[in-house]
């Protein structure tokens, strides 16, 4: 367990010589083949100022890897975007050639949304 007090978890002081004290672990997801995994890709509109980005969620994995798809996705676009929280924004409408991108990588690809 350790001494190091900016891993404890809720606890300010305890009297008790055998309390333990909660630590914050952090571990980073091991990413999961592309078979495994399954994506899904929309045309997202919300809080953008009326601009739309391509959006792929579901990614489970580090995110070196995360970022690595995305900067593949955002170069065969063409166009900028960004990667976190284990979602991808493409900017612009591109669900259908994203989303064939993604399977000539070997994911599994659903589409949502209607455009």
């Amino acid at each position: 367990m350790g001494k190091n007090k900016k891993s404890r978890v809720n606890v300010v002081y305890s009297t008790n010589p055998d309390f333990g004290y909660d630590q914050d672990e952090f571990q980073d997801e091991e990413t999961l083949a592309p078979s495994e995994q399954l994506l899904y890709v929309s045309i997202d509109r919300k809080q953008r100022g009326g601009k739309e980005v391509t959006l792929v969620e579901g990614f489970v994995g580090t995110d070196e890897d995360l970022k690595d798809l995305a900067k593949f996705l955002k170069s065969k676009c063409g166009v900028g975007g960004a990667a976190k929280n284990g979602e991808i924004l493409v900017q612009g409408k591109f669900k259908d050639k994203v989303a064939d991108l993604l399977e000539g990588k070997g994911y599994r690809v659903k589409k949502k949304g209607g455009n």
